[in-house]
């Protein structure tokens, strides 16, 4: 009997961070006070919390705020995580929710090439760095000269 519990609480050592049951335990202790006696306790019963989460509960599916094929308007996109409308969702993502793009790509099961911007305002970004001739190489109108090898000075001579 206590062979198969001592086996029981290996398994359960082996799935359970003990850094994280230390983070706790001082955390608490730092804002509580408790008797030596009692630590020990505390240390045990932190252990069982945690290695009682990961048997716990499936995780709850996702819902997303809107049906994913109504997240993307000509004029806005729809995060699906809270509803927010934007003409990108790359910094509210970063900021609001911890996401990168891929992650929260991944988290909802869509396409590697779902926008995250509005259509009409990439259109709109484009068409502007067009006007300023970005993404095209300056057109000269003498040829290049050949390059130039610079020497090295001399040294002077000392006689």
């Amino acid at each position: 009997m206590i062979r198969e519990r001592i086996v029981v609480e290996q398994d359960s050592a082996r799935r359970v961070n003990l850094h994280h049951v230390a983070r706790i335990v001082r955390s608490y202790v730092r804002h509580h006070e408790i008797r030596p006696d009692q630590l020990v306790a505390l240390i045990v019963e932190v252990h069982r919390a945690l290695s009682g989460l990961e048997t716990g509960a499936a995780p709850l599916a996702l819902e997303p705020a809107v049906p994913i094929r109504q997240s993307v308007r000509r004029d806005y996109v729809v995060c699906l995580e809270c509803g927010f409308r934007g003409h990108t969702l790359r910094r509210h993502l970063r900021v609001r929710h911890g996401l990168d793009v891929a992650a929260y790509r991944a988290r909802w099961r869509l396409s590697p090439d779902h926008p995250v911007t509005a259509p009409a305002y990439s259109e709109q970004r484009s068409a502007i760095s067009k006007q300023l001739g970005l993404g095209r190489r300056p057109v000269s109108r003498e040829a290049p000269h050949p390059p130039t090898r610079r020497r090295r000075p001399r040294r002077p001579t000392t006689s």
